[in-house]
């Protein structure tokens, strides 16, 4: 018998003052059972921190041909390609080929991906933004992660603030580069 995902519904009040954002998002999650708490969180976080008119989480791992989250302008035109983890070169070749801007969002050490990267053929890889998400903070939300939650996320200089009630975690964003 296969294993359902699980949904996860996540309040989330944004206020991001390195991008100017101020909004409360209402998430409604699917967390495949392959699916580690860590990746599920970097995920959200990368929602939150790219938020923008036009994203979208995609289908999910069944999909290996679209990005975990995307932004697409009105017209269905692809303009920021978000992953999740340590891609391929091919697919990060892919992306930046497909999209305008391309992220990803790392939750492990990311130095042993980058060293297998080198050299690799990626279509503008200077221009891709690696963001690696500080794993103390992600531990502390994987020890606090429920179906439903409710939180204030704060973004200021690269750090984020996240409050659950009486608690505020914080923990930042450690910006790394395809290119040497």
């Amino acid at each position: 018998m296969a294993l359902s995902a699980t949904i996860y519904v996540f309040t989330v009040r944004l206020a991001d003052a390195d991008r100017n954002v101020h909004e409360t998002l209402e998430l409604r999650m699917a967390r495949h059972p392959s699916e580690t708490e860590e990746f599920l969180l970097t995920r959200l976080l990368a929602y939150c921190l790219e938020y923008a008119q036009g994203i979208a989480f995609s289908k999910g791992l069944s999909d290996t041909d679209e990005p975990a989250v995307c932004i697409r302008d009105l017209t269905g035109t692809l303009l920021a390609w978000i992953d999740i983890g340590a891609p391929e070169a091919a697919r990060l070749h892919k992306a930046s080929k497909a999209a305008r801007r391309v992220a990803v969002y790392a939750h492990r050490d990311v130095q042993p991906w980058l060293d297998r990267l080198a050299g690799e053929r990626i279509h503008r890889a200077a221009d891709i933004a690696i963001n690696v998400v500080d794993r103390e903070l992600l531990e502390a939300l994987v020890k606090r992660l429920e179906r439903r939650m409710d939180f204030d996320l704060s973004v200021s200089d690269r750090t984020l603030y996240v409050s659950l009630g009486a608690e505020t975690l914080t923990g930042s964003i450690r910006v790394r580069s395809l290119v040497a």
